[in-house]
C-alpha cells in the first residue's frame, strides 16, 4: 500500500472550504428553528418535538450517503456529487422555510409546512455535510488528519459566526426584527436568503478545486477489495467496529443531548433570564432571539480560539474531558447571569466544549478505522452517535421541562450536567492507533 502523500495547506483548505457555506446553513437552522416555530405559534412544552426531525433525518441520510458514495465512481468524483445535490436542495428549502407564516395558511397547515421544510432542510444539509468528513478520510494521511479536521473545525466555526450573526446584523441595519403575529420577521427571512447564496457559491468552489482520486488511485492508497466493500452490510460493520467507535459514541451521547437542549430552549432561556419575557410575539422576545444569535457567534469564536489551545495538551483525552467540563460550567451559568453582556462568559465556555466535539471524536474514530475499509459507511454510521442522542433528548424534552418547573433557563443546567457526564466517559476511550489491517 502506498503512503498517502502530504498535502499542502491550501489543498487541505480546499477539501473543506465548502463546509463554510454548509455551516452557515446549519447555524441558521440551529439558531433560528425554535424561534421560527415559537413565532409561528408552537407551545414551549412541544418545542423539543420539532427537533426530532433533524437528527432523525441525519441518522437515516448520512449512513446512506456514506454507503452509496463508497460505491460511487463517476466523472464528477466519489463524494462530491452527493455534496452538490445536497447543497442545491438546501438552497431551495432555505428560501421556502422562513416564509411558512406568510402563505395565508391556517396555523395547523403552517406547522405542517414548516415541519416538511425542516425535514428537507436537515436532510439536504446532512447530505452536503457528510462528504467533507469522507474526503478527509479518503485523501489525507494519518499524520495530517488532525490538521485537516482542525481546518474543517475552523471553517465550521467561521461559518457558524456568520450564520448566527446575520439576524442581528440585518436588524441593526434597519431590517425589521418583528412582524405580524405568526409571521417570521424579515431580518430572519433575509438571513436565510443570503445564507443560501453563500452556501451554493462555497460548494461550487470546492467542486471546482478538488479532484478526487479515480478508482485505481484510491485502491493504491486505500487497499480494500471492492468485493469486500460491496458485500458488507451495516450490521456486519457495526459488529466488527473497533471498540473506540463505541466508546467515543458513549461520550457523544451525553454531548449531543446537551446541545439539543441548548438549540431548543436557549432563546427562551435568554429571553426569560435577561429580558424577563416569554411572549414570542413581543419585541423583547425577538430582541432576545437576535442577541442569542450573537451569543452563538461568540461561542463559535471562543471555539476557534480554544481549538488553537487544544493541541498544546500533551494528553488528548485530558484535553477532551477538560473542554467538556468547561462547557458544562458554561451551561450551568446561563440562568444566573441576568445581564445580556454577562452572558458572553457562559457561551465562551460552551465554545470550549464545541471545539473539542467538532474535532476530537472523528480523529479518534478515523485513526481506529485504519485498515477496516468502508470509511464512508463507518463515518455515516458514526453520525448516528450524534443523531440518536438528539432524538432521545427531543422525545424527553417536554417531560424534563415539566419536571424542572417549565423554566427553559433551568434546562441549561440539565445540559451542563449532561456535558460533565460526557467528560467522565472520556476516560473509557482507548486512543492507541491501529496499525494492522483487518
Amino acid at each position: 500500500m502506498k503512503q498517502k502523500p502530504n498535502l499542502s495547506f491550501w489543498a487541505l483548505w480546499n477539501l473543506s472550504f465548502g463546509f463554510f457555506g454548509v455551516q452557515i446553513a446549519y447555524a441558521l437552522q440551529s439558531g433560528n428553528i425554535s424561534r421560527i416555530f415559537r413565532t409561528l405559534g408552537a407551545d414551549p412544552h412541544d418545542l423539543s418535538y420539532f427537533w426530532i426531525l433533524p437528527p432523525l433525518m441525519g441518522m437515516i441520510v448520512q449512513p446512506i450517503v456514506g454507503t452509496f458514495s463508497d460505491k460511487t465512481w463517476c466523472r464528477f468524483g466519489r463524494r462530491i456529487p452527493y455534496l452538490f445535490i445536497g447543497a442545491a436542495v438546501a438552497v431551495a428549502v432555505m428560501c421556502l422555510l422562513p416564509n411558512a407564516g406568510s402563505l395565508g395558511l391556517a396555523v395547523s397547515q403552517v406547522m405542517m409546512f414548516g415541519l416538511v421544510m425542516l425535514m428537507l432542510l436537515d436532510t439536504s444539509i446532512n447530505m452536503a455535510m457528510q462528504p467533507f468528513k469522507m474526503l478527509v478520510g479518503d485523501m489525507v494521511n494519518e499524520e495530517q488528519k488532525a490538521k485537516a479536521y482542525s481546518i474543517q473545525s475552523f471553517l465550521c466555526n467561521a461559518g457558524s459566526v456568520v450564520g448566527f450573526l446575520f439576524p442581528y446584523i440585518f436588524a441593526a441595519v434597519g431590517i425589521a426584527n418583528v412582524a405580524a403575529p405568526g409571521v417570521v420577521p424579515p431580518s430572519v427571512v433575509w438571513s436565510f436568503y443570503i445564507g443560501a447564496t453563500i452556501l451554493i457559491l462555497c460548494v461550487i468552489y470546492t467542486t471546482l478545486k478538488v479532484k478526487e482520486w479515480n478508482p485505481k488511485e484510491y485502491r493504491e492508497y486505500n487497499p480494500v477489495a471492492e468485493d469486500k466493500e460491496d458485500k458488507a452490510n451495516w450490521f456486519v460493520l457495526l459488529k466488527n467496529a473497533p471498540a473506540t467507535f463505541w466508546k467515543v459514541g458513549l461520550v457523544q451521547f451525553f454531548c449531543w443531548a446537551a446541545l439539543l437542549y441548548m438549540w431548543t430552549y436557549v432563546v427562551d432561556a435568554v429571553a426569560e433570564t435577561v429580558w424577563q419575557s416569554t411572549d414570542s410575539s413581543s419585541k423583547a422576545y425577538q430582541d432576545a432571539g437576535d442577541w442569542t444569535g450573537v451569543l452563538y457567534a461568540i461561542q463559535a469564536m471562543g471555539s476557534v480560539v480554544w481549538a488553537t489551545i487544544l493541541p498544546r495538551f500533551k494528553n488528548t483525552k485530558m484535553a477532551y474531558a477538560v473542554s467538556l467540563v468547561l462547557g458544562g460550567i458554561g451551561f450551568a451559568l446561563i440562568p444566573f447571569v441576568p445581564n445580556q453582556y454577562g452572558q458572553i462568559v457562559p457561551f465562551l465556555l460552551i465554545g470550549c466544549a464545541w471545539a473539542a466535539m467538532l474535532a476530537m471524536p472523528f480523529t479518534f474514530v478515523t485513526n481506529a478505522l485504519q485498515g477496516y475499509g468502508h470509511m464512508g459507511a463507518y463515518l455515516g454510521l458514526f453520525n448516528c452517535t450524534i443523531c440518536l442522542p438528539q432524538i432521545i433528548a427531543a422525545v424527553c424534552g417536554g417531560f424534563i421541562l415539566h419536571m424542572v418547573g417549565g423554566h427553559s433557563a433551568t434546562m441549561m443546567i440539565v445540559s451542563g450536567v449532561l456535558l460533565v457526564c460526557g467528560a467522565a466517559c472520556v476516560g473509557f476511550i482507548n486512543d492507541k492507533k491501529r496499525t494492522t489491517e483487518v
